[in-house]
């Protein structure tokens, strides 16, 4: 099994390459691809020196899956071009919501790898995937029929730039000097920006719609779902206050019962002082770790729930090679 990793050199990249590691991920060759800016230049891995492949004169029949790594733009102008001889895993949001794209969270809807077209496969949204891990064994006993999530979404999500400036911007509050906010719409340090991605003509952003539409996708069209996505200045990690309604009656037993047992699912859910998961116990995790489940007393058939997981692990280096796993494993 040969390998690529486009955008070798990132965030998502270099993540990918630590899961390998995690993971004991086997393969016979490993290509690094990235920009011409990076060409040339070498990666240790495994003991073994990786020279940066040019992606523009990279030949993509070098590799049975290739993982791209390197936002919408470069999907839009490679991952079409590179499936024609290699399958596509892609972290972007280019193709997620193409018919015949299939969105996989190999927890949730393995499956759907079945209905792949086009030889690509879609990484969903880091704030969809933790959402939908916790959703499915939820669904399944109890059927969905509403969400409403509040997401806490780290500067990580942004990429290496934005977690450059939240550590910059709060050594210069801490000292008492003027911040200027490059990557976020308003000072990120000490502060809170109710925005993620731009603003659509009904006032969503386009953050919120993914999660709305992703869900659907993933895991069932008649959810309903609303969404407010929140920026914080934390580095790793998102977090997301949910409210579901269920269309079935529900015991809190069953849904601990039913979360403890879902693959990738953890839950911490003590009724005391810190007896719940943080952001900073999350990164560096595989799991997607759930607390504070309650009852929520004023709709029938509702709970409430606090997600974490680490986003650039189970939102997209993680996520992205349990797909490759599901898909070696199925031939």
């Amino acid at each position: 099994m040969n390998i690529a990793i486009v955008g070798a050199t990132g965030n998502v990249g270099r993540k990918t390459l630590e899961v390998f590691n995690k993971k004991n991920f086997k393969f016979d060759n490993l290509h690094l691809v990235a920009s011409k800016k990076s060409a040339g230049k070498k990666i240790s891995f495994r003991d073994k020196e990786y020279e940066i492949e040019n992606l523009d004169t990279y030949d993509f029949s070098k590799a049975d899956i290739t993982f791209f790594a390197a936002g919408g733009k470069i999907a839009e102008k490679f991952a079409e071009k590179a499936a024609k001889h290699t399958i596509v895993i892609d972290n972007s949001s280019f193709f997620r919501m193409d018919p015949d794209v299939p969105l996989i969270v190999p927890q949730v809807n393995a499956s759907d790898i079945k209905k792949m077209k086009k030889n690509i496969i879609a990484n969903p949204n880091c704030s969809t995937a933790q959402l939908v891990i916790a959703l499915k064994p939820l669904h399944d006993l109890f059927k969905i029929k509403r969400v409403v999530v509040s997401t806490y979404q780290s500067v990580s999500g942004g990429g290496k730039d934005p977690m450059d400036e939240l550590v910059e911007q709060t050594k210069k509050y801490l000292e008492g000097k003027k911040i200027e906010s490059k990557n976020f719409t308003k000072q990120i340090a000490f502060n809170i920006i109710p925005q993620i991605d731009v603003f659509a003509d009904d006032g969503y952003t386009k953050e919120e719609l993914k999660m709305t539409n992703e869900t659907k996708k993933i895991l069932d069209e008649t959810i309903e779902l609303t969404a407010t996505c929140v920026r914080i200045p934390v580095l790793v990690s998102h977090s997301e206050a949910v409210n579901i309604e269920f269309e079935k009656p529900f015991n809190l037993e069953k849904v601990r019962e039913a979360l403890s047992n879902a693959e990738g699912c953890e839950v911490i859910d003590k009724r005391e002082n810190g007896g719940y998961s943080t952001p900073l116990e999350a990164t560096g995790k595989d799991e997607t770790y759930i607390s504070r489940i309650r009852e929520d007393k004023t709709k029938e058939n509702s709970i409430n729930l606090w997600i974490v997981s680490d986003n650039l692990l189970r939102g997209a280096a993680l996520n992205s090679v349990e797909i490759a796993e599901t898909i070696i494993n199925s031939k």
